[in-house]
């Protein structure tokens, strides 16, 4: 698939309006799950992701395949969601309860399923919790394996601020867990 991208790429490059179509059918779900992740909303994920293909299109002809294109777009997706997660931090305003769709694997055993959703839905709802900066160097570099110095180059901030965050963010998650699960623990013992 990499070199079907690169392909792709080439005749978006020249020119093809049909290629860069595809790219982004190959490529939607992926940055719209970043999206949604960074922007823990649906309606600004879609904004966010409008945006990514809209400045991808635009400075296709600079990509110069120095890393893979899905990365140069995860990088693009990460600048739109700061830019839109700043837009909302000055509209403020308050959000419907919405509960963040968590893919589930399937497994064998319906008892392990459930346990296995119930974890996802706690770590996503962790996640929701954590400030934006933190959350967005989480994701960045836990789900989409981005390295700390192009965490750092994207969101301009220094390669030692990203390893704090990404400390301090894997520091509250942790501690969220935990305290939910000594919760749990609590509510199921009355």
């Amino acid at each position: 698939m990499t070199s079907d991208i690169a392909e792709l790429v080439r005749s978006a490059q020249a020119g093809d309006r049909t290629a860069f179509d595809e790219l982004v059918r190959l490529t939607y779900t992926e940055t719209y799950t970043l999206a949604r992740r960074l922007t823990n909303n649906a309606e600004d994920a879609a904004d966010v992701v409008q945006d990514t293909y809209l400045r991808a299109y635009r400075a296709i002809d600079r990509f110069r395949g120095e890393a893979q294109f899905t990365t140069w777009l995860y990088r693009i997706t990460a600048n739109c969601a700061s830019t839109q997660l700043s837009k909302r931090a000055r509209h403020r305003h308050d959000e419907l309860d919405e509960q963040m769709p968590v893919p589930v694997e399937l497994a064998s055993d319906p008892e392990a399923k459930a346990d296995a959703a119930l974890d996802r839905r706690d770590v996503a709802a962790a996640l929701a919790q954590l400030p934006a900066n933190l959350r967005t160097v989480l994701v960045l570099r836990d789900i989409y394996d981005l390295s700390h110095d192009a965490i750092a180059q994207e969101l301009n901030i220094s390669e030692v601020t990203a390893k704090v965050r990404l400390h301090r963010a894997r520091k509250k998650l942790r501690e969220q867990l935990l305290a939910e699960e000594r919760e749990g623990r609590n509510v199921q013992v009355s």
